[in-house]
């Protein structure tokens, strides 16, 4: 069993976890429980050392904003709230070329959360995997 501590300034804050590609390579993601698939910045992929021109093919995706157009690649590994996926597939945009700043490089999806019980409880501000 993992338990992780997050914190919520206000309302709108959402839930910041570290995440790990290749054991090496460390950035932050939002956990998005209305997300059905992991989306990451190209740039975290590019400065984890993967090849953009690498990807598995393109996808359309609708989001609250609207229909995007993704990249899908296949990660070696990647880590988060003590969950490990290796060989696990990501959506990835440009979110500098699309305007979008904000202080995580992507959101933590259910397709990574498949498979483990998690409890995010509220009251203590903590997640726990691995129950």
């Amino acid at each position: 069993m993992s338990s992780f501590s997050f914190s919520l300034a206000t309302d709108d804050d959402v839930i910041i976890v570290n995440a790990i590609i290749e054991n090496k390579f460390e950035f932050r993601l939002a956990l998005d429980t209305a997300a059905t698939h992991t989306t990451i910045d190209s740039n975290v992929l590019y400065f984890s050392g993967y090849e953009l021109k690498n990807s598995l093919g393109e996808m359309e995706v609708e989001t609250s904003n609207g229909i995007i157009i993704v990249e899908l690649y296949e990660l070696d590994s990647l880590e988060a709230l003590g969950i490990l996926k290796n060989n696990f597939e990501v959506q990835v945009y440009d979110f500098l070329a699309h305007n979008i700043i904000s202080d995580y490089d992507g959101v933590i999806g259910l397709n990574f959360l498949k498979g483990h019980k998690i409890c995010i409880d509220f009251v203590k501000n903590e997640i726990v995997t691995g129950l």
